[in-house]
């Protein structure tokens, strides 16, 4: 018998305030571009989005989504041994928006009269779009080598505050959310639920293609921190990519595609999504789609898909999920996992 990773509870959580793609026609031809909703979805298959409000955080989006995560893991605070959040548009440049979670639990816990989760260990990983698999994989590793024995694993992303709306090749195609998953220690041959093999991967070369290139110095920004992508470029690699790393992880757990229950794609372009699912030979019926209704919300968007899919009966226990993304760094990576 072996050590496992299984997730026993998901959540998510959407900031209120929506934007369809009419919406966006008519912020950009206020900034004198066009754009229609037609091109939108034809390209990418998006048709709204959330905006965090004002003073709004990934921490606060973080919160909801794991507070939902554990509920439904039947789990409480004070149980968890580890918090990873997975973010690339953090609080601020220190603390981890992982510890800032930590507080904002802890103080949950202790308004409804119970304990938080202060003691265990939080930190934040930077992968971008491929954060949360990156994310789930280091929590695997630590409930796999005993380091842990329950943890708290969060995609929050308010990327609206790094988009450029004079560019509108981009501002279009991303909002904010979160989700999370509970990671649980089971043993079991190799037959049970668990996370059953991940594949992470990176090459720098590639930085320049989706990039926020600005950093903060002497009180000032330097550079510009504002979202910049070559589309034509990101798509070429991504398809490749996720190709290649679905197939690695099948053949660690000593699978193939024919195994697979449901594909849960980063949602960041569906031609992107229906491409992998064509070369693993799933039909879209067995592709978790919410990028239509979310639009790209980078970290978070695996574990948005992955939680509405299970809230809405779609994913049952049992099930083989394939869970893959790729993102700026260039960053690539897949979970595979017995639901």
């Amino acid at each position: 018998m072996s050590l496992y990773a299984r997730i026993t509870g998901t959540g998510s959580h959407l900031p209120d305030k929506r934007l369809t793609n009419h919406d966006m026609v008519a912020l950009l031809a206020a900034r004198g571009l066009e754009t229609s909703d037609d091109w939108i979805v034809e390209r990418t298959g998006i048709r709204a989005r959330h905006f965090a409000a004002e003073g709004e955080m990934a921490s606060d989006l973080a919160l909801q989504a794991s507070l939902k995560a554990l509920s439904a893991a039947g789990r409480q605070l004070h149980e968890l041994d580890v918090i990873v959040v997975a973010t690339s548009t953090p609080d601020m440049v220190f603390p981890s928006t992982a510890t800032i979670l930590q507080r904002k639990l802890h103080e949950a816990a202790q308004a409804a009269g119970g304990q938080g989760p202060i003691g265990a260990a939080a930190f934040d990983v930077q992968a971008v779009c491929t954060g949360f698999i990156y994310a789930l994989t280091v929590a695997d590793a630590l409930i796999r080598t005993g380091g842990a024995r329950r943890a708290l694993v969060v995609g929050a992303e308010v990327f609206s505050r790094i988009l450029d709306f004079d560019d509108r090749t981009t501002c279009v195609l991303f909002g904010d959310g979160a989700g999370a998953v509970v990671l649980e220690a089971i043993e079991h041959d190799g037959e049970g639920p668990g996370v059953l093999a991940t594949d992470i991967h990176a090459d720098g070369r590639h930085a320049g293609i989706l990039c926020v290139p600005g950093t903060v110095a002497g009180g000032q920004v330097l550079g510009e921190p504002l979202l910049r992508m070559e589309g034509q470029a990101v798509f070429k690699l991504a398809v490749g990519v996720l190709e290649e790393t679905a197939r690695t992880v099948l053949g660690k757990a000593g699978m193939t595609e024919a195994d697979i229950d449901w594909l849960i794609p980063h949602q960041a372009n569906i031609r992107i999504m229906q491409s992998t699912a064509r070369k693993l030979k799933l039909p879209m019926e067995r592709v978790a789609v919410t990028v239509d209704q979310h639009g790209n919300t980078s970290a978070a968007s695996i574990p948005l898909a992955l939680d509405h899919a299970v809230r809405t009966g779609q994913v049952r226990p049992g099930q083989l999920l394939l869970l893959e993304g790729v993102g700026g760094g260039f960053t690539w990576g897949s979970a595979l996992v017995r639901y």
